[in-house]
């Protein structure tokens, strides 16, 4: 069976919807470790976080690696190490609104349509080949917390989507697009 590493460092919301479809069985792999950071926790550096946080991923067997609101941004030399097998899930269809607010981007923008992306992490910000999108309409009244809502409801859909795509190898990629097959 195919063996998940999850990390997280909010709320984990993204994380539950993903450990009730294993629990499930709709996602046909286990939860082999869950690793969370605080992102204003000083004294490591960042080369030597992602070295250990390699070998934890690394001594646990992982076969993807599920960034579920992973507020740290990881070295080129971590990500070296899981070609195509680091997911993310972002809420808004990237390319647009990459990085950080990315709901109050959108509305300040005035888009009428947002939602959210799974896509394979690279060594660019929110620029690795998507998985999949949902969109959200953004209404007339809605405010960052209304948006944020409707948006996080379709992440919980479509991460668990992805995984299965990713894991069953369901895909392939060409150039910076990912082919279902």
């Amino acid at each position: 069976m195919k063996r998940l590493g999850i990390l997280l460092s909010a709320r984990g919301s993204n994380f539950e919807a993903i450990a009730d479809q294993v629990a499930a069985g709709t996602i046909g792999a286990t939860i082999a470790v869950v690793i969370a950071n605080r992102p204003e926790a000083r004294g490591l550096d960042r080369e030597v976080y992602d070295r250990m946080l390699v070998e934890e991923l690394r001594r646990n067997q992982v076969d993807l690696v599920c960034l579920a609101g992973f507020m740290r941004l990881l070295s080129a030399s971590f990500i070296r190490q899981f070609p195509n097998r680091i997911l993310n899930i972002h809420p808004s269809l990237l390319p647009a609104f990459p990085g950080l607010d990315a709901q109050h981007q959108a509305l300040a923008h005035g888009v009428r349509i947002s939602g959210c992306t799974v896509h394979f992490v690279d060594e660019d910000l929110d620029a690795g080949p998507i998985v999949i999108q949902a969109a959200v309409p953004v209404l007339d009244e809605d405010t960052v917390d209304t948006l944020s809502a409707r948006i996080l409801a379709e992440e919980h859909r479509i991460y668990s989507e992805a995984i299965r795509i990713v894991l069953a190898g369901k895909y392939r990629i060409d150039g910076r697009r990912v082919i279902l097959t």
